[in-house]
């Protein structure tokens, strides 16, 4: 199974789920926001899988500093430009399998789309 993981390594989300696919055996790439950017097509795409309300981390220190004009009267296209341009505002970790995406880190989600 190929999987590609997307992240920023000193998230403690993405250390505890990198820490989970290496204890199940699971070899994956990892793709770090910080160094190499997001791609705003996969932007794209995840969002199209998920919705942008589960890809975009509202929730987050980075999108919270955004200014107000930023922040409102969201939808998809804004949602993927905001990504774009800060990808801190991306939930962590995304990984892409064969047959779907996974946003967040929760376990039993990942046992049941993983193994």
């Amino acid at each position: 199974m190929t999987i590609a993981f997307y992240g920023i390594p000193n998230c403690d989300t993405v250390k505890k789920a990198r820490k989970w696919l290496e204890a199940q055996g699971l070899d994956y790439t990892f793709h770090d926001y910080k160094k190499e950017g997001a791609d705003p097509a996969k932007l794209e795409r995840w969002v199209a899988a998920a919705g942008w309300e589960k890809v975009l981390n509202r929730a987050g220190t980075t999108f919270r500093k955004l200014p107000e004009d930023d922040k409102v009267d969201l939808d998809a296209a804004k949602a993927v430009k905001i990504m774009e341009a800060s990808p801190s505002t991306i939930k962590r970790p995304v990984v892409e399998y064969p047959g779907g995406i996974l946003v967040g880190f929760k376990e039993a989600d990942w046992t049941a789309a993983l193994k």
